[in-house]
């Protein structure tokens, strides 16, 4: 499995990112028989994977403590903002418009999603100079 030079998680990363935020700081093993639920997974990859996670930056060990825990290092928050701006630079050539328009057509939005984001976009509006 590569490492990512840009520190962005891969698909597997982001998984475990998701235990964890959800879970909050955690064993191996606690992460492990989450994911295990989902699909086929050897306790063995969780742990190399989360490995490479902390030698990425993406988590932190606790090695005073047996078994060892491992925490995120940012938020959730965070790592999404950092993978929409980096998906609207690569992808969209920095134009959100692109990216919403695209977003809304390949999947059927709610009407109480379209209100929210009215909401967001009114906000967002007010705010600008």
């Amino acid at each position: 499995m590569a490492r990512s030079a840009t520190g962005r998680p891969t698909d597997s990363e982001l998984e475990i990112l998701k235990v964890l935020w959800e879970r909050g700081p955690s064993t191996v093993r606690a992460v492990w028989e989450n994911l295990a639920q989902q699909r086929p997974i050897g306790s063995t990859t969780v742990l190399k994977i989360m490995q490479i996670m902390r030698d990425k930056g993406l988590v932190q060990c606790d090695t005073t403590q047996r078994p060892q825990v491992y925490r995120t290092r940012q938020t959730q928050r965070a790592v999404l903002k950092q993978l929409a701006s980096d998906l609207l630079e690569r992808v969209f050539d920095g134009s959100a418009r692109s990216l919403v328009l695209h977003a809304l057509e390949s999947k059927r939005t709610r009407p109480a999603e379209l209100a929210e984001i009215r909401k967001l976009l009114d906000d967002i509006e007010r705010r600008a100079p």
